[in-house]
C-alpha cells in the first residue's frame, strides 16, 4: 500500500475565533525510529478546544499556526523502525499529553499536550511516538473511541486517584458534558450511586437512562447543595467532578461530605464568585484535587474497565459533523445543546 504524501488539515493562523480556522495541505511526514503514522478517523471536541481558539485559555500555548484538538481514534499505516506494540490496521487513539506515560504529571509532560501546547490532530494523517497510542475497545467504532482521550480518562482519572470509587460511595456530577457524562458512566458500572445536575430536564432524562439515580433541575433548583444534603441525609456525597469553577465551587464545598473528594476540572460554569474557598476546605478536611487529563497507563486501564461494562460505558455522542463542517462543529458546542459529546468525522 503506497502511502500518503499529503495531508489536510486545520490551522489556526491567530487565536481568537474558531471561524479564523484554515484548511491548509501539508506534506505527511514519515515515521522516524519508535514513531507510528496514524490515519486519523474522528477527533471529538473538547471545551478546551473552544478556550484555545478564542484565546481565553490560561495555559501558553501555540499562537500561530495552531493544529487544533487534542482527541483522534484512528488507523495505523505505517511504523518506524523498532516500534513492537503495534501492528499496520490496529485502531488506535493518542494519549492527551503524548508524553504522560505513568504517574504524576511534570511541567515537560505537559508541554507534549496534543492541541495547545503541540500541534494537535485535526488532520486526515499525523505521525505520533509509539508511546503515545492507545489500542481502543473493540466494541467502539472511531467516533466512539475519538471521545476517550480527554472526557473519558479524565473522568476515570477523577475517581481512581489515590482514593478510589468503590460500590456505594455517591458521587455528584455538574452537568452533562463529555466529562461529567463518563464519570456517571463509570460510577455505575463500579456499583455507585450518581447525582446528576443539569439546567434542562430533557438532559436529566438522558442521565437517567445511564443509571443517575437521582437527579436535580439547577434553574428549579438554584440551591441544588442543599438539595444534595438531603438525598445524603445530611452526609455529603463522597467525590464531585467539579466542571463549574468559580461559579459552582461555593456550592460543591457544601455538598461533598466531611474528608470528601472535590475534583477540579473545568470552569465552564457563566456564574461568578467572591466565595474563598480556604475556611470550609481546612475545617472540612476536604481534598480539592486539580486534573491534567491522565496518563497512557490509566487510559489502558480505563478501557478494561469500558470492555467489562460494555453496555454501560458506551460513549453519548450528541452530534457528528463531517471534516469540511469544523466550524459548525465548533459552534455548536459553544451552544451547550450537546450532552456528551460532539464528534468530528475526518475520514
Amino acid at each position: 500500500m503506497s502511502l500518503p504524501t499529503v495531508t489536510r488539515q486545520y490551522q489556526l493562523p491567530k487565536l481568537g475565533s474558531y471561524l479564523d480556522l484554515e484548511l491548509k495541505e501539508k506534506p505527511v511526514n514519515r515515521p522516524k525510529p519508535h514513531e507510528v503514522l496514524v490515519k486519523v478517523h474522528a477527533v471529538s471536541l473538547q471545551y478546551r478546544d473552544l478556550l484555545i481558539a478564542q484565546g481565553f485559555y490560561a495555559a501558553k500555548v501555540i499562537s500561530e499556526g495552531l493544529v487544533p484538538c487534542s482527541d483522534m481514534a484512528g488507523e495505523v499505516l505505517a511504523l518506524g523502525e523498532g516500534v513492537l506494540d503495534f501492528k499496520v490496521g490496529d485502531r488506535v487513539c493518542a494519549n492527551f499529553s503524548m508524553d504522560h506515560l505513568y504517574g504524576d504529571p511534570t511541567s515537560a509532560i505537559i508541554e507534549s499536550s496534543l492541541g495547545g501546547q503541540s500541534h494537535g490532530v485535526l488532520t486526515q494523517y499525523r505521525t505520533f511516538p509509539a508511546h503515545s497510542l492507545v489500542k481502543f475497545p473493540e466494541h467502539f467504532s472511531y467516533e466512539e473511541a475519538s471521545t476517550l482521550p480527554c472526557a473519558a480518562v479524565t473522568a476515570y482519572n477523577a475517581l481512581n486517584g489515590p482514593v478510589p470509587i468503590k460500590a456505594g460511595d455517591t458521587v455528584l456530577v455538574l452537568g452533562t458534558g463529555g466529562v461529567s457524562i463518563f464519570g456517571l458512566q463509570f460510577a455505575v458500572a463500579v456499583g455507585a450511586t450518581v447525582i446528576a445536575t443539569s439546567s434542562s430536564d430533557e438532559k436529566l432524562q438522558i442521565a437517567a437512562d445511564l443509571g443517575a439515580t437521582h437527579l436535580i433541575n439547577y434553574r428549579k433548583n438554584p440551591d441544588w447543595d442543599k438539595e444534595v444534603l438531603k438525598l445524603t441525609n445530611g452526609v455529603g456525597v463522597d467525590h464531585i467532578l467539579e466542571v463549574g469553577g468559580f461559579g459552582t465551587l461555593p456550592r460543591s464545598l457544601n455538598a461533598v461530605r466531611v474528608a470528601g473528594h472535590l475534583h477540579i476540572i473545568g470552569a465552564v460554569s457563566e456564574d461568578k464568585s467572591d466565595f474563598n474557598p480556604i475556611t470550609p476546605t481546612i475545617y472540612r478536611a476536604i481534598t480539592l484535587r486539580g486534573l491534567v487529563v491522565g496518563s497512557v497507563a490509566q487510559f489502558k486501564d480505563m478501557n478494561r474497565l469500558i470492555s467489562a461494562n460494555p453496555t454501560k460505558t458506551r460513549p453519548v455522542i450528541s452530534k457528528v459533523f463531517s471534516f469540511e463542517e469544523a466550524r459548525e462543529a465548533y459552534a455548536f458546542l459553544e451552544s451547550q445543546k450537546h450532552v456528551g459529546k460532539v464528534v468530528i468525522k475526518v475520514a
